[in-house]
């Protein structure tokens, strides 16, 4: 053997030797890595929210490190749960526990929404208001009426008229019911029935509607005497092409003058009501927002004010809130537009929706908004140009008293 090279029987056992300590160590190997694993699925469990709020930061995120002490929660379950007579639904349970926690927060808009309640939601912001027979529903001289039917929907395409009398639903008499009865009781599925019996005049008749998905756009126009009526009825994703459009049409046809109708608009999304103040502001501040004394966002409109001059009159009542607000009270500001109605709503606050994955929503004021002038209405509103209030008296003459105050301001 030559001197310096390894014998090579010592070489074959030593890798040999190798091999098999390499196969009793597999097993430890993988013994110590699911350990790790799960050490770390467990820290990252436990610490979820510390570590989303130590890194949150880096990514523009505010995470709340913070925990509560729910020992008193499941002490008030475990009591709950060995007393109860009767069987117990954790899901709902569960459901409770967050709603209550949210509610706590003494926020009227700061609220925790279910997954089923998430889903009509962010419907309602997407433009579909669910099924139903295309008929807006009001009172008159006590009695249940059918206010305005909706164009290409089940109601008007079976005869249903505006003034149209709803004695009974499904064999159901309406006398002293309220709006809201009646909505939920004509309201149901797509492709089921409906049974109404209505009077108009004299007469009485029976209909039997099939429901259907409600083609009900959010913005509603025309034109009468040269003048543009705009009804806005809620700032969903297709109210700012929607609204633009009928703007475009009022410049190609001439108008003389606008009239907007925000009666009733309960508000959405803040950009859409950005895209409606656009047609009369050109690159202005629309809305401010602030989370304390700290401004968080300023936004403005387009630049492409295409009813810009346009003598306008806005609508507003009651239940005209948010988005509504934010477009009123910058036209007001700018003095582009007289307001004509009563004090709105007064909801001067910006929400923002946090998603989870079981589809439940958590919807949280984030910050206050301001109107051009630096006026934050919550809870005062804005108090129109022109008071004008619609009584029983007007509703039951069908006289709209705020749409003749607008037409008059406007010289017609």
């Amino acid at each position: 053997m030559t001197k310096g090279q390894p014998d090579q029987s010592e070489e074959h056992v030593s890798r040999k030797m190798h091999k098999k300590l390499n196969k009793r160590q597999i097993p430890v190997i993988k013994l110590l890595f699911f350990i790790i694993t799960l050490s770390l699925g467990y820290l990252l469990g436990a610490y979820r929210y510390q570590i989303e709020a130590a890194i949150g930061p880096v990514f523009g995120h505010k995470v709340y490190s913070g925990a509560l002490d729910l020992s008193s929660l499941q002490r008030t379950y475990a009591k709950l749960a060995s007393n109860f007579d009767g069987t117990l639904d954790t899901d709902l349970l569960i459901q409770g526990a967050n709603r209550g926690l949210v509610e706590a927060a003494g926020d009227d808009y700061t609220v925790y929404m279910s997954s089923k309640e998430s889903t009509e939601f962010n419907d309602s912001l997407s433009g579909n208001v669910g099924s139903g027979i295309g008929a807006e529903i009001g009172i008159k001289n006590d009695k249940i009426v059918v206010v305005r039917t909706l164009a290409n929907n089940p109601a008007v395409k079976v005869g249903l008229l505006a003034g149209d009398v709803i004695l009974s639903v499904n064999d159901e008499s309406t006398d002293g019911w309220t709006v809201s009865e009646a909505v939920s009781a004509i309201k149901g599925d797509e492709g089921t029935t409906v049974k109404l019996n209505i009077q108009r005049g004299d007469s009485t008749k029976e209909y039997v509607i099939t429901r259907a998905v409600i083609n009900n756009p959010s913005v509603e126009s025309s034109i009468s005497n040269g003048v543009g009526i705009l009804t806005i009825t809620r700032f969903d994703s297709e109210t700012g092409n929607l609204a633009k459009a009928a703007a475009q049409n009022f410049k190609n046809q001439g108008v003389k003058a606008v009239i907007l109708d925000l009666r009733g608009n309960g508000g959405g999304y803040v950009n859409a009501g950005i895209d409606v103040a656009s047609l009369w502001l050109n690159d202005k501040i629309v809305v401010t927002e602030r989370s304390g004394d700290v401004t968080k966002d300023t936004l403005k409109s387009g630049k492409d004010a295409i009813l810009s001059g346009i003598s306008t009159i806005v609508l507003v009542d009651g239940s005209s809130a948010s988005a509504s607000e934010i477009v009123a009270g910058a036209l007001q500001d700018y003095g582009v537009a007289k307001l004509v109605g009563v004090k709105t709503f007064g909801k001067g606050s910006v929400q923002q929706l946090f998603g989870f994955d079981d589809g439940s929503q958590l919807k949280v004021t984030v910050a206050r908004w301001y109107t051009p002038n630096g006026k934050n209405i919550t809870k005062e509103g804005i108090t129109p140009d022109s008071v004008v209030n619609i009584s029983q008296q007007d509703i039951d003459n069908s006289v709209d008293s705020q749409l003749d105050e607008a037409k008059k301001l406007l010289g017609l």
